[in-house]
């Protein structure tokens, strides 16, 4: 997503005395945080807080517990061939320059940016699982694809980008004061009239604003399904403009990941990887003088032979939860989180990338034989299909976008190769490839290595087996909540020196707001060593009855039936 921030952030808190900063060092006070997960969140935290509790003269030691074996959660890559050179984006593949915590962490870190684009130009087209409804030429000049785009949409672009505009310049005051550091989503966003749209639908935001026409079915739509595997009806209208929201895009070279990597080693943190927590256990603080319980963490090494839990030796004045509780897998006594945590379904979706020395086939898309084929394809429904939830939600088109994402060399054959991104609602199979691809593709997708060459005499030269598919590498996983109309959303703070991050994920779900949040806890942390207090959300107390009434209203007619997942 596509959001501001204020690189004077610190300046806000100027008015906090020195004298208040040297009491804290002077009384020796070392404050132990954990941080569990090093996503875009947690990796967020940890770097924020480093530098406010430095600014203010905090003594602060961070522990982040990550389950896997990589910094970046869901921030993935995959190297073509495993070749370090060819890497390739699994997910949370671009962000914007608007993004300041993303963007200013790639300056501060001198991290080299690339155009996400793939490596060859090419048409952008728009299918409904029957024609191209829009098509788009990369190597055209910008302004034809305007004059191509009113031609067909007539304002509806202009008044959509507009609102896009709009919204998010509302969304972005949550970067600055009043507003932030806030201890409750639910009611800055009530303040700034965000649940007005994400209470309702994207077809219903739209159609509010007359712009339910066919661009938003053709085009709009395609971004929701791509963006967040949703088709308006099914997608609340702050994820529909958010989803629109793309301009500048810009990715790390290497992988974006390295952005929460270099935000993780300058937080100075101790990192515990492979280490999933399995509780979190209050203790009375060994000093006579604090009211503020301890915190001691339970963990199990992941891979290894013995499998018995530990007790951290380190007890933690403040836990922060950066990974989404439900698939977290910690238990904890029941004095330990003061504010339960919503369990909300989370999209499954399977991301399939594959090299390749075929084009897309002209057949699979009803297109003359000769018929230029476009190399990035997104979907959206046909005219007279009804939008769905879930894995069905994908329509006649059977998955929502397929493409060109790189052109490699393939390391056997030294012949170029086209590396695909697909993302679909279930498995990819060797039929949709068949017909995707114009050619047979085996059951297993690759063949055995040994079967890519054979001799066929002394005197002749080896003949070179042309494989449909040289690589492969599919992945299922929970990217993204399934954004339902909602008012009232997880707060951060769920008891005394007990944070979470990731209920902003059904209000976005970005890396930018991710780290948003993160910065967002480091900031009341350090509040909190501060004695600070935000009277400005105390005084809004009595809107949360009012949210959670409509937040009941808004489930009941907008969230459907669908099943829950199990792990991230």
């Amino acid at each position: 997503m596509r959001l501001i921030h204020l690189s004077q952030l610190a300046c806000i808190f100027l008015p906090f005395t020195a004298a208040e900063s040297t009491e804290i060092t002077a009384r020796g006070d070392v404050k132990h945080v954990a941080i569990i997960g090093a996503g875009a969140a947690g990796s967020s935290t940890a770097y924020h807080l480093h530098k406010y509790a430095k600014q203010e003269g905090i003594d602060v030691n961070i522990t982040i517990f990550e389950k896997t074996s990589h910094i970046g959660g869901r921030t993935l890559t995959v190297n073509v061939y495993d070749d370090p050179i060819n890497p390739v984006e699994l997910g949370a593949s671009i962000f914007v320059e608007i993004n300041h915590i993303l963007y200013n962490a790639t300056k501060q870190f001198n991290l080299s940016l690339t155009d996400p684009g793939s490596d060859e130009k090419g048409l952008l087209g728009i299918w409904d699982g029957k024609r191209f409804v829009y098509t788009q030429d990369s190597e055209s000049w910008g302004w034809w694809n305007l004059v191509k785009l009113f031609w067909k949409y007539g304002t509806a672009p202009y008044y959509t980008h507009r609102l896009v505009q709009d919204t998010v310049g509302t969304f972005l005051k949550l970067y600055d004061a009043p507003y932030f550091p806030f201890r409750s989503l639910s009611t800055k966003s009530f303040e700034l009239g965000l649940v007005r749209i994400t209470g309702v639908t994207g077809q219903q935001f739209l159609a509010e604003h007359k712009l339910d026409g066919p661009f938003a079915h053709d085009i709009v739509q395609a971004s929701t399904r791509v963006n967040y595997a949703s088709n308006l009806p099914y997608i609340h209208g702050l994820g529909t403009m958010v989803a629109m929201a793309p301009e500048g895009a810009v990715a790390v070279a290497g992988g974006n990941w390295q952005i929460f990597s270099n935000m993780v080693a300058d937080s100075k943190a101790h990192v515990s990887l492979n280490s999933t927590v399995t509780s979190i256990v209050k203790e009375r603080s060994s000093d006579p003088e604090s009211s503020s319980p301890k915190y001691r963490i339970k963990t199990k090494t992941v891979g290894a032979a013995n499998v018995e839990t530990e007790i951290h030796p380190v007890a933690f004045d403040d836990v922060v939860i950066a990974t989404p509780y439900q698939f977290s897998g910690i238990s904890n006594d029941e004095d330990v989180i003061r504010q339960p945590i919503d369990e909300i379904p989370y999209v499954t979706l399977h991301v399939t990338l594959f090299a390749s020395p075929y084009r897309f086939s002209s057949e699979f898309f009803n297109l003359e034989p000769a018929a230029k084929v476009p190399t990035s394809v997104l979907t959206t429904l046909g005219e007279d299909e009804k939008a769905k939830p879930g894995p069905e939600g994908a329509g006649n088109a059977g998955f929502f976008s397929v493409t060109l994402v790189k052109v490699v060399t393939n390391p056997k054959t030294q012949n170029t190769e086209y590396v695909y991104k697909i993302f679909s609602p279930d498995k990819v199979t060797p039929e949709f490839l068949s017909k995707l691809l114009g050619v047979q593709i085996p059951e297993t997708f690759t063949r055995p290595s040994s079967s890519n060459t054979e001799a066929k005499d002394a005197d002749e030269d080896a003949t070179t087996i042309v494989d449909p598919i040289s690589w492969y590498h599919p992945t299922v996983f929970h990217p993204y909540p399934q954004k339902y109309p909602r008012v009232t959303f997880q707060d951060p703070i769920l008891g005394d020196g007990l944070y979470y991050t990731s209920g902003i994920e059904s209000f976005i779900s970005t890396m930018e707001t991710s780290a948003l949040m993160g910065m967002n806890v480091a900031r009341l942390i350090t509040d909190d060593y501060l004695g600070v207090s935000h009277v400005e959300d105390i005084e809004q107390v009595e809107s949360q009855d009012v949210l959670t009434g409509s937040q009941n209203e808004t489930t009941a007619e907008h969230s459907p039936k669908v099943d829950g997942v199990d792990e991230l």
